[in-house]
Parts: C-alpha cells; structure tokens; sequence
C-alpha cells in the first residue's frame, strides 16, 4: 500500500472515528467536501497543509493520518518495500 492510500485510510477511519460526515470535516478543515471525498479514495495528494488542517479537524497529530499500521508495514517488508 503506498503512502497516499494509506492516507486515505487512515483519513477515512478517523473522520468515522469522530463521527464527522465528510462535509462536517470539510467545513471543519475549510476545504470542499468533494476535495475530502478524492483524497478518501487516493485521487489527490494533500499537501503538508492540508493534512496539518484535518489533523486538527480531526484532533489528531499530523503524523496519525499518515502513519502505516503494522499489519501494512509487515506486509511491505515481505514484499521487500
């Protein structure tokens, strides 16, 4: 998994985890609701600001939206990634 659809995960799970719509997110962040619906599916890249403004939308650090799980990074090094 690459690091843009690993965003998108982790995006899509914390905006679930706080209950947020993606337009409340939207709002919350000042973005577009379509521009959080593309970075949810790996369309866009978010710039560092972007992600910055989600995180603290979403009260997260930075680093959480952007962070592989274990399962992910085991499956990477397997596969020599």
């Amino acid at each position: 998994m690459n690091i843009r659809e690993t965003f998108a995960r982790n995006l899509r799970q914390a905006r679930r985890v706080k209950g947020f719509s993606q337009e409340e997110l939207a709002d919350r962040a000042e973005l577009d609701r379509t521009y959080i619906s593309a970075l949810e599916r790996s369309v866009y890249n978010a710039t560092i600001e972007v992600v910055e403004r989600l995180a603290t939308a979403l009260e997260i650090e930075p680093a959480a939206l952007l962070q592989r799980q274990k399962d992910q990074a085991s499956k990477s090094d397997q596969l020599g990634r």
